[in-house]
């Protein structure tokens, strides 16, 4: 679809932009936390926009992006991708809920910018791929239901801190002999 070919070629205009290869973004680790300041900084300017709306008539499903050490370190780099693939997918659609709720410039504003962030890092996570280990079966990840659009934000902060910083850290072990 043309929607999807532009969302693609502005991917790469940005990934241009900050030369953000998904091999410089593996194995050059000051990247990644930059992309968690970024979510920081995202969710904080959210926090001060004035008169958000809530989204009792709709809640947002997010994923539950907590996880385990343990666990995490148990599952393939493929499995892990999934899981970040299904948690990004679902963060996206709900912020894309969410802009039909939000009018006001600066509320409309930080979603348009998260929304941008959360489509990159799934559009570059499709790039990733293992041949030899077979494709997972569809997602179902744990989700729970938010009212507090600012919870979208912090969902995003987390999963970056959280499961991307521990993928990407875990890719480099292979990639970045």
């Amino acid at each position: 679809s043309l929607s999807g070919l532009l969302l693609l070629i502005s991917f790469f205009l940005h990934v241009e932009e900050s030369h953000a290869s998904p091999m410089r973004l593996v194995c050059d680790n000051r990247l990644i936390q930059k992309y968690i300041a970024e979510a920081k900084d995202m969710e904080k300017r959210m926090g001060q926009c004035q008169a958000l709306p809530t989204l009792s008539s709709c809640p947002a499903v997010l994923p539950l992006v907590d996880f385990s050490i343990q666990q995490w370190k148990s599952k393939s780099n493929e499995t892990k991708r999934q899981e970040i693939l299904c948690d990004l997918a679902l963060l996206v659609g709900a912020v894309v809920e969410a802009q039909g709720h939000v009018t006001q410039e600066c509320g409309a504003r930080q979603l348009k910018q998260l929304h941008r962030h959360a489509n990159s890092f799934l559009l570059l996570l499709q790039t990733f791929t293992w041949e030899a280990v077979p494709r997972e079966p569809g997602c179902s990840p744990r989700t729970m239901e938010q009212t507090h659009i600012t919870s979208i934000f912090l969902t995003y902060r987390q999963l970056v801190q959280g499961k991307l910083r521990f993928f990407f850290h875990d890719l480099a072990k292979d990639l970045c002999k």
